[in-house]
């Protein structure tokens, strides 16, 4: 089967016609080769430094790192390079170790755990949560356990694969985004099809970086006898008035049935949690078979705990990070960038063009600035884009590097709105 790699995405070598797995595979070779040699395989690049406004990073791997401006972390308020929070995370492994060595049921439940699902439930002002590995797993694992062939889950469209995936086993209907008139539809027409019916949306969208409107989707939960599942992995740390994300903005964090999220990005670890009723929370605990059978987080995961506790001690750095994003929003706009209806540290430059979208993105690499660029099927194949994050810990002369850079693509490529439509 032939295959147009200037117009190919990941997604076509998931399943090619008439080649078994390792025959993929080498065709798959050949694909990232073409990106290679055209400069747009800016993934899984390699960093000798951490996570960070600028990264030491190898682009080629016969040249010494570069230093580059980076948007490529979520580490939105910069707390993976906290002092407090590192020694945390060493007190934790002075006291644990460096692993926990079994799953939760089964020996690897210690103290730290107690005190991080404890705590992470009361941050929401709730009683009870559960902790995962990822923030993946929180989801994908949850849903998995919650939704059988006699339930559904009504999704809208961009939210992260990991919720696609845990509705693998359930009956599933996908909504347009934020698209309140298909979503009553949806409600209404499932209202006595289905024992189970769960509402599963972002509090903020990984790609968009815009919000779902919580308070109205709740009031059609209510209405139609219907779950609302609310994944705020991107929202907690940036949105609300102490951090707490989309639903505290929205006022319904005591509303939602579950709350999932990450320790990956604001908290600067990694894992997932989901917090909701305590005997759902329970029942979870024993179901979950990702929980059940994985080994659980370690003693590093210490520092979470110091993590929850800046957000409230340390708000300067929630205050940073709006300067920062009004600022480097306010840059792109005079640009003439379009950024779309973004409200939060999340800021896409939208190109639309796939190939267009990898040639920025080697451009912008060449000015010093490192970026994602993002195509289908991380998004429609219409709607590539340049994917950023913005943290408190950038400098204004970082940002300003950055829209340089996106002057100097849009002079060769005429990706902003104002050049494009010439």
């Amino acid at each position: 089967m032939e295959i147009d790699f200037s117009k190919a995405s990941f997604k076509d070598f998931e399943n090619v016609s008439g080649m078994d797995a390792w025959k993929r595979a080498d065709l798959f070779k050949d694909y990232l080769d073409y990106l290679n040699n055209k400069g747009y395989l800016n993934y899984r690049l390699v960093s000798t430094t951490g996570c960070g406004p600028e990264m030491e990073i190898i682009t080629d791997k016969n040249e010494k790192p570069k230093s580059l401006v980076s948007f490529v972390s979520n580490d939105y308020l910069g707390f993976t390079q906290h002092p407090k929070i590192k020694e945390a995370v060493i007190e934790g492994i002075r006291q644990y170790g460096t692993g926990a060595g079994a799953s939760p049921a089964f020996g690897g439940q210690f103290s730290y755990h107690e005190q991080l699902e404890n705590k992470i439930a009361s941050f929401f002002n709730r009683d009870s949560a559960i902790i995962y590995t990822t923030g993946y797993t929180a989801n994908s694992a949850t849903l998995m356990s919650l939704l059988q062939k006699e339930d559904i889950a009504i999704v809208d469209m961009p939210v992260h694969a990991r919720v696609y995936e845990g509705c693998q086993s359930t009956n599933l209907k996908v909504f347009l985004h934020n698209r309140l008139d298909i979503l009553e539809k949806v409600l209404k027409e499932s209202q006595s099809k289905y024992r189970t019916k769960m509402v599963i949306v972002d509090g903020v969208y990984s790609q968009d970086g815009d919000m779902a409107p919580l308070d109205k989707i709740l009031e059609l939960c209510r209405h139609y006898g219907a779950y609302l599942c609310v994944d705020d992995a991107h929202g907690v740390g940036v949105i609300g008035e102490t951090g707490r994300g989309a639903m505290e903005k929205y006022g319904v964090t005591n509303e939602v049935d579950i709350i999932t999220g990450t320790f990956s990005k604001t908290f600067a670890n990694v894992g997932g949690y989901v917090i909701a009723d305590p005997n759902l929370i329970s029942f979870l605990k024993y179901q979950s078979r990702q929980h059940l059978f994985s080994a659980t987080s370690t003693p590093a995961a210490a520092g979470i705990l110091k993590g929850i506790d800046l957000l409230d001690e340390e708000p300067q750095w929630k205050d940073k990070l709006w300067d920062n994003i009004n600022y480097f929003k306010s840059g792109l706009t005079e640009l003439g960038m379009d950024i779309g209806n973004t409200e939060s540290a999340i800021i896409p430059v939208k190109i639309g063009d796939a190939a267009t979208t990898g040639e920025a993105g080697r451009l912008l690499l060449k000015a010093g600035v490192y970026c994602n660029p993002i195509i289908y099927p991380a998004v429609s194949k219409k709607n590539a884009r340049i994917r950023m994050s913005v943290m408190a810990t950038h400098t204004k002369e970082q940002l300003d590097k950055a829209l340089n850079a996106f002057e100097y693509a849009d002079q060769k490529l005429h990706i902003s709105k104002s050049l494009s439509n010439l």
